[in-house]
Formats: C-alpha cells, structure tokens, sequence
C-alpha cells in the first residue's frame, strides 16, 4: 500500500473523482467534505497526507493546515484551489504546507507528486533509525570529520591548547580556519578570555594598524578619544588574524615587534602597553614561495608558526561530507526556525560528485540555498545546486570568491527573510561586518 490519504474538499465531485483515481494508484483514501469532517477523520483514520481545498465554508484549507501542524505535524498537507493568487500560495508555503496546487488539477502531475511525498516520508524514516551525528564521527566545538587528518588536527588542538604558543593554521579558502581557530582557544585555559577574530584583509593597511593596536585622542583626523584595540581586548585571551598573508610589509614589522616583545604602541601613543594575548594566524597562500620572494617576511613567519595546524580541503576527505553535510542542514535548520531536514540520497549522491572548490563553505552555500527552496522537510536532487547561479554561469566558467561570498550573503538573507542579526548569526560575522559586505557587493 503506498499510503494513507485524507481528501477533504466541499465539492463532491472532486471528492469522488479524486477518491476513485487514487484509490485505483492503490492508495488508502478517505474523503472530508470540511474541516470539522476532516478532524474527525483524523482521529479514526490518521491519514500520512492530506489533499485539502483552500476556499471552502466555515474554516478554510489554511486554517485546516495551521491547526495540522499544531495537532498532528507528522502528517504532510497538500492545498489546492482554483483561486491562482500569490498571497495564498505564498501564506501556504509560510505556514507549512508541503505543495500547493491551482485547479484543474492534472492527475498525471498529482500521482508524481504523491509518489515524491510518500518517497520522501521513506527517506525521514529511514534516516530517524540512522545514528545520530555524534555518533557517527568525531567533533571538537563546530568541527565535524572522522577523516584520519581531522582526527589529527584534533589531537593537535588539544596539545597545543595547553600552551599559550603561537598557531599558524594553513588551508584553502573555505576549510574551516577560523573554527580551528576558535577550538583551539575554547579548549584552552584561557577560553573564558576573550577571542577576537580580525580580517585582515576587511580593513585597508591605514586603518588595520590602529584597529589592532588602538589609537589615543587626537592622532590622527577623526579620533576624537582613545579607543582600545584588539590586542588589549583580548586580554590574555586570543587574537585570530586571518588572511595574515595578505598583509603589508610595514605592518608585519609592527606585527613582528609586537610577537618578540610583548608590547605595542597604540597609534599616537608615547608609551606602550603589554599584551599577553595569544596570536593565532590564518592564511591560504603559500608563505614559503612569499618569504622566497621577499614578499613576507621570513623572522614573522618562524615567530608564527611555532605550532603549524593544516587543514585539508573537502575534496581530500570524501568520507566527511556526509557528516558534514547534516551537520550544517542542522545548523542552518536551527539558525532560520525550520524543522531539522533530511538528506535524500539522491542529493547526497549529489553532493558526492562535486570537487567543492570553494569546500566547506560552499558546501554550507548549497545547503542553505537548498533548505530554502525545498517546500518540505526533505532535501533532495532537484534541490541540490552546485556552484554559484549567476549570469556567467557559461559553460566553463569557474565562479570567483567574490562571487561566491557574494551568493552566499543573498542566501543567508534570503534564509532569514530579511533578518539581518540572523543572517548574519548564520553566515558566522559579526553585524557590522555583514553591513560592510552588503556594501561591498551593492546590496546594501
């Protein structure tokens, strides 16, 4: 028996025609020819989806849909209305409703449908029996694998968390550093001190020096009073700087000063001031080939990288995408208020087949924009799409990071509906720095 439906529709003869066509799919059907009907039905029949008319007397197919999701939401609703208007197909999809569908109805299109609910539920249960995330690889804070090399940096972050020496962590753009990063200093001693996260390259060279180092009242136009920087508020914490590679010459001299004696001068300042702040440093680019060419210096590379973490990309550890892959539909379910999804396998054979040149974060990218768009709890195929939709979506074009940190903020936005503290919670920035990057890419 493929399932169990509930018709429910003031129209007898759509009733019965209905009723006889799904009956003959093989499908166990019930009829309603209201919402109170319905509800009694729903007692003695408990049906796994119902087929509901919008416009009918007394409650309405909306009502009927909102009171489902408080009394029963395990069963899945489908509308259907004559009355092709957006609010009410966008005010279904709002509330829940896994399909809507204008009359006349094809039935052809209909059985395809039921056919890919009833595969769907399938798909729930069977993933409801899997173990949980947790067990089936390994996490430190937000970082999920069970690849040898993720357990490896796992053990590394503990040992060196135990110290307070300095961390180079090395890897693609989208792998994760600042999580590392983040894990490092939260299985620390000193992870109730502040962790300060700094991009290096958000900030033009002129102002970095003082974002990092503060400044005191009237150094230059504009500092109206002293403000402190990001060494002094992280105390004995710890400072993240990531794209360190992307930085000027002039600075790591400064930087460089700062790491050999423990001290800094704030902009304009004459006295320095201490800081026992533990830097860690990011980069993607190949420091050894810059030091080689003078293009960083060699004494601040040696004085960072006194413990080097590298992180592999995604497409050398198959095995984690998965893992990964629940974890962040769970992480995004949570950010914009939707149930936790499941992952079909045809989706998963999807993402399996993509190299994720832009690695984890593109892989958080697909799966947000998927989570949008899918009208159920289901993440399948058709949902899936990868790399970045834009109109140089040409054969052979290979989508820029500008573009796609570009996509990636639309899709937060559009996750949330608008909601920038959200967005901004999902995209993993501060608000400030989401305002920047609207900005930045004409969306503000």
């Amino acid at each position: 028996m493929p399932g169990a439906l509930l018709i429910v529709d003031d129209d007898s003869t759509v009733r019965e025609s209905l009723g006889d066509a799904l009956s003959e799919a093989g499908y166990d059907v019930r009829t309603a020819e209201d919402v109170a009907h319905a509800l009694a039905a729903l007692s003695a029949h408990a049906p796994d989806v119902v087929l509901s008319d919008v416009r009918m007397p007394g409650l309405d197919g909306l009502e009927l849909l909102r009171l489902l999701r408080e009394r029963s939401p395990g069963v899945q609703v489908i509308l259907m209305t004559a009355y092709d208007d957006m609010p009410t197909v966008a005010a279904a999809m709002r509330e829940g409703a896994t399909d809507f569908l204008v009359k006349p109805l094809h039935l052809h299109a209909l059985r395809d449908l039921l056919a890919r609910v009833f595969d769907d539920r399938r798909a729930r249960k069977r993933a409801s029996r899997e173990a949980p995330i947790d067990g089936d690889g390994v996490a430190v804070g937000d970082l999920v694998g069970r690849d040898a090399r993720m357990i490896e940096i796992y053990k590394l972050i503990g040992q060196v968390a135990a110290t307070h020496a300095n961390v180079l962590i090395r890897g693609e753009s989208g792998t994760g550093k600042e999580l590392i990063a983040r894990a490092v200093h939260a299985n620390s001693r000193e992870a109730a001190e502040p962790f300060v996260p700094i991009n290096c390259t958000a900030l033009p060279a002129t102002l970095l020096e003082s974002e990092l180092f503060g400044h005191v009242r009237g150094s230059f136009t504009g500092a109206m009073g002293d403000r402190k920087g990001k060494f002094a508020q992280a105390g004995r914490g710890s400072i993240f700087l990531d794209e360190i590679g992307d930085t000027s010459a002039d600075f790591q001299t400064k930087l460089l000063r700062v790491l050999q004696e423990r001290q800094f001068y704030p902009v304009g300042a004459d006295r320095p001031e201490r800081t026992e702040a533990r830097v860690i440093a990011a980069t993607h680019r190949d420091l050894e080939a810059m030091v080689a060419a003078g293009q960083f210096r060699a004494d601040l590379y040696y004085r960072l990288r006194v413990v080097e973490i590298v992180v592999p990309p995604l497409r050398e550890r198959p095995g984690d995408l998965p893992l990964l892959a629940r974890a962040l539909l769970h992480r995004a379910s949570a950010a914009v208020g939707r149930p936790k999804p499941t992952l079909a396998p045809d989706a998963l054979a999807a993402l399996a087949r993509h190299s994720w040149p832009g690695n984890v974060r593109e892989l958080e990218n697909c799966l947000t924009r998927a989570l949008v768009v899918a009208s159920g709890d289901v993440i399948r195929a058709d949902h899936v799409v990868l790399g970045v939709p834009a109109a140089s979506d040409a054969p052979g074009h290979v989508a820029t990071l500008e573009e796609m940190e570009r996509e990636h903020v639309i899709r937060a936005l559009a996750a949330t509906r608008g909601h920038k503290a959200r967005a901004a919670q999902l995209l993993g920035v501060s608000r400030p720095r989401l305002d920047r990057l609207l900005a930045k890419h004409g969306l503000a």
